[in-house]
């Protein structure tokens, strides 16, 4: 790496990229890119410093990265392989990796806490560079969403050994990693898109417990379908919420606040306060928390972290909050699994109690819509009225008769539709929420502006 003075990435928005960009400019690099539209991420990095173009004509490549001596490039597999930019760097010779890759790099010169799971390992990793940050040991942490702690999703340290990673399966990406600790949260089938069965996904995560260093440690939730084979001399440490080496006890709710006590294999570490108040982020504190203690971090500190922790954007996001027992609500959740349309819906029903409950969701990728369509309709059944948007497509090309339609049918809410983007802002004085609870991993997230702005308007 030392012999590259440019880095030029080619999905320069995307978030786990961004994490990378930061980390080159701030180790001196020049750093350039591509992206497809101009967004808040690509607007951040280039007041950072990088140099991002919205065309992928070659000749807007700038000069500094046209030698391939000193550039590397670093691209995402969202990209397609007839990239324009893509192909000039390749057939002009240049060393061309995945970004797995150079994560791959920065845990091989580290020792890496990796997360790793269907759903929850963004919000575990965050909540472990958190502590990490507040321990005073630090991290390089690179996640897999903005923190609100820091406004970031990647954390500099010139003096800290460790490294905290999210550990993306898609396109079996962590397997490029060399964990220290390893912690897998679930393993729900996900991505068959690439993995082609629910064996196959397995086994990808099973492997990826093969590859955690002699000395290390592997963190398993309890219950996976799961069969970890991990190296001689790796410990593997189990956890949940009520059971495992890793638990909570004396769990307490009321007046908005969850605080539990965490039971160690050496300790109980009482009156732990979550900072973002939701039923799945106990078990994401006791992961994360695992993790951070076998690294040797103080209790104290760990109850600190837990209760100053804010919580990535998009996950669990308050966007508005008005006050009184009656004042509306409006939370953006990043869930796109059916499991995590599933918990998230409940939380907010055991966090809202007696209130009407509307979820609109935005389902990510055509595959996932073919493949789990009964699921997410389970899952949205727990709300008590649903608004479906149309597929977002990320990657994919269309799917002939895969359409939001195929979730919506088997919904068993009395009140469910589904909205295109422009009819639904057009609509929602119409809908009378309570509570709404936005999810989707596409661009939902730009109507909650405006519709926030319609709740404020209906008021005055």
């Amino acid at each position: 790496m030392k012999d590259y003075r440019s880095i030029y990435f080619v999905g320069a928005g995307g978030i786990g990229m961004a994490a990378l960009e930061r980390y080159f400019l701030a180790h001196g690099k020049k750093v350039a890119g591509y992206d497809r539209t101009p967004s808040e991420i690509t607007l951040a990095l280039q007041h950072e410093g990088a140099e991002i173009v919205f065309d992928e004509n070659p000749d807007l490549i700038p000069d500094y990265c046209r030698d391939k001596d000193t550039t590397l490039v670093v691209y995402t597999p969202a990209v397609p392989s007839d990239h324009a930019g893509l192909c000039y760097f390749r057939d002009n010779g240049f060393e061309v990796v995945k970004r797995a890759r150079v994560l791959g790099m920065v845990t091989l010169n580290s020792k890496a806490l990796c997360f790793a799971g269907t759903h929850g390992k963004t919000t575990t990793s965050s909540m472990a560079a958190h502590i990490m940050q507040v321990s005073g040991v630090g991290s390089n942490a690179f996640l897999g969403g903005v923190l609100r702690n820091y406004n970031s999703n990647f954390l500099l340290s010139n003096t800290s050994p460790y490294s905290v990673i999210e550990a993306d399966e898609f396109d079996r990406s962590f397997h490029q990693l060399s964990p220290f600790i390893a912690v897998v949260t679930s393993t729900d089938p996900d991505h068959l898109d690439i993995y082609g069965n629910y064996e196959n996904y397995l086994e990808s995560f099973a492997h990826f417990t093969e590859l955690i260093r002699p000395g290390g440690a592997l963190i398993v939730h309890t219950g996976l379908a799961l069969k970890p084979r991990v190296q001689d001399g790796v410990k593997i440490y189990t956890y949940s919420a009520t059971e495992g080496d890793f638990h909570a006890s004396h769990i307490r709710k009321g007046n908005g606040e969850i605080i539990f006590d965490l039971v160690t294999p050496w300790e109980t570490i009482t009156d732990i306060k979550l900072g973002v108040p939701v039923d799945v982020n106990i078990e994401n504190a006791i992961a994360a928390s695992a993790a951070c203690r076998l690294v040797d971090i103080e209790p104290k500190d760990i109850r600190q972290a837990i209760e100053t922790f804010m919580g990535p954007k998009r996950r669990f996001e308050f966007w508005l909050k008005e006050p009184g027992s009656n004042g509306k609500v409006v939370i953006d959740d990043y869930a796109h699994h059916p499991s995590e349309l599933e918990a998230s819906i409940k939380s907010v029903r055991e966090l809202y109690a007696g209130r009407k409950l509307t979820v609109m969701f935005q389902p990510h990728l055509y595959t996932r819509t073919r493949d789990f369509a009964p699921e997410f309709a389970h899952a949205l059944s727990f709300a008590d009225e649903v608004i479906l948007l149309p597929i977002y497509p990320a990657r994919e090309l269309p799917i002939e008769g895969v359409t939001s339609e195929m979730i919506l049918k088997d919904v068993k809410c009395e009140k469910k539709s589904i909205y295109d983007k422009e009819n639904l802002i057009k609509s929602i004085p119409l809908l009378n929420f309570d509570i709404l609870l936005v999810m989707g991993a596409g661009d939902i997230v730009n109507l909650l502006p405006q519709i926030c702005d319609l709740v404020k308007t209906q008021k005055a």
